[in-house]
């Protein structure tokens, strides 16, 4: 399974960029059956999972930094998922990677965590400017 960001920019504080993640190469799973998580990275500090959406698309998890401001959907029919960012702060400004894994319990559990996703893709940057 392979995973492609595409999306990220400069762009100025309260602005607004959307993030797709496009999934191709799959061996045996559809798309509909990976849960897809975004997380993100900003010099010196830990991955972050931030938004996540189940397979099916019933179910959503948004970090508490993000929630409010941030909404992730999915289009089966073009394998990718998408987190539209609004109100954007300077402190989102981070390496963004989408991330595929099996939900096994629920996404509240499953997403703040990166350990629960096996498949990433190479990461796409987001400055937010003042």
């Amino acid at each position: 399974l392979q995973l492609v960001e595409f999306g990220g920019g400069l762009v100025q504080r309260g602005g607004s960029l959307t993030l797709s993640c496009t999934a191709s190469g799959f061996d045996g799973l559809g798309f509909d059956a990976w849960t897809i998580g975004w997380f993100r990275q900003a010099p010196g500090r830990e991955r972050e999972g931030i938004s996540c959406i189940s397979h099916n698309g019933g179910d959503t998890y948004y970090g508490d930094s993000v929630k409010g401001r941030f909404t992730i959907s999915k289009d089966d029919a073009k394998n990718t998922v998408y987190l539209q960012m609004d109100n954007l702060e300077i402190a989102d400004t981070a390496v963004y990677y989408c991330a595929a894994g099996i939900l096994t319990s629920t996404v509240q559990f499953m997403c703040p965590t990166s350990r629960y996703f096996p498949h990433w893709g190479q990461g796409t940057q987001v400055t937010v400017s003042s």
